[in-house]
């Protein structure tokens, strides 16, 4: 029988099969193997008893994705939430998961939430640089769940048919959108802290929820801090989706268009067709990425 497993808490894992929910441990093999199932994964199981819903996992599907932490398969979509407002956007970090969705071969959705609270519509300014880019950016007011200008309803139609996982730093307001989404408190959300403005992370497992027939949501925490030093610093550019077509015009093999002349980037750059914080960002993480390089073994 196949399965899909929704959630694991420590080595116990609930598996889904079509409408009914199986707890079940993994075979000692997959230890000798040294593979362990994750959320995500699609499995076969034998059932041992059927009345108290007990299963054993027998084998472990070849995945198409698979991300390290947290440990999670098969994800087909990323959606990066963003606060235009409290906490503020953090484009570093989304330019950093933007290049981890291209390294990992997973769509990526931007999201720019609580764009109620941006008085001065800053935001306007980030969709632009984004959807100019090739992205899919879509405004939402997490608040406002009952109103279809919210943009949820645009957010779902783009869920659908995915595995989803949800991304973003702490407080930008991952876990009122799930509700809203679901019209349903199945997260707790993180209160922000009005004295710090910070977020309080208050998710603690992995799990995957599903929306209607194959549409998922994933609920992960700790996603925000994910590394992504299993980029190489030298193979960066390829992971910024505007620049690649760009690097054949680069005078020298291996250019890393921050100090050689005659690059097509900083050509492109000056001529206004990349964003130039874009390419500040770009630079950051280059040297973020080669100073991890020296510690790696």
């Amino acid at each position: 029988m196949q399965g899909l497993i929704v959630e694991n808490i420590s080595n116990l894992y609930k598996i889904k099969v079509q409408n009914k929910t199986y707890e079940a441990n993994a075979r000692g093999k997959f230890k000798k193997e040294e593979i362990t199932p994750v959320v995500g994964d699609k499995v076969e199981i034998q059932i041992l008893d059927e009345e108290n819903k007990k299963a054993v996992i027998e084998k472990i599907e070849p995945r198409t994705t698979y991300i390290k932490r947290p440990k999670m398969s098969n994800i087909t979509q990323l959606i990066l939430v963003v606060s235009s407002k409290n906490p503020k956007p953090d484009l570093l970090l989304l330019d950093k998961q933007l290049a981890f969705a291209e390294y990992l071969g997973i769509k990526p959705i931007i999201v720019l939430n609580k764009t109620d609270l941006d008085k001065k519509k800053e935001f306007e300014k980030i969709k632009e640089i984004y959807q100019n880019i090739g992205y899919t950016v879509i405004e939402t007011i997490a608040k406002e769940q009952e109103n279809n200008l919210s943009g949820i309803q645009e957010l779902k139609k783009q869920l659908k048919n995915n595995v989803n996982a949800f991304s973003g730093n702490s407080g930008v307001g991952k876990s009122t959108l799930i509700n809203a989404i679901f019209k349903d408190t199945i997260t707790q959300e993180g209160e922000i802290s009005q004295r710090n403005k910070k977020g309080k992370n208050t998710t603690t497992s992995t799990k995957l929820y599903e929306i209607d027939e194959n549409t998922y949501i994933a609920d992960t925490p700790g996603f925000s801090t994910f590394d992504i030093s299993e980029i190489e610093y030298k193979e960066l550019d390829k992971y910024f989706k505007e620049f690649k077509p760009l690097v054949v015009n680069c005078e020298f093999v291996g250019c890393t268009h921050i100090k050689e002349e005659n690059c097509g980037i900083k050509n492109a750059l000056q001529q206004g067709k990349i964003d130039s914080s874009r390419y500040d960002r770009f630079c950051k993480i280059y040297e973020e990425l080669k100073e991890k390089d020296k510690y790696k073994y």
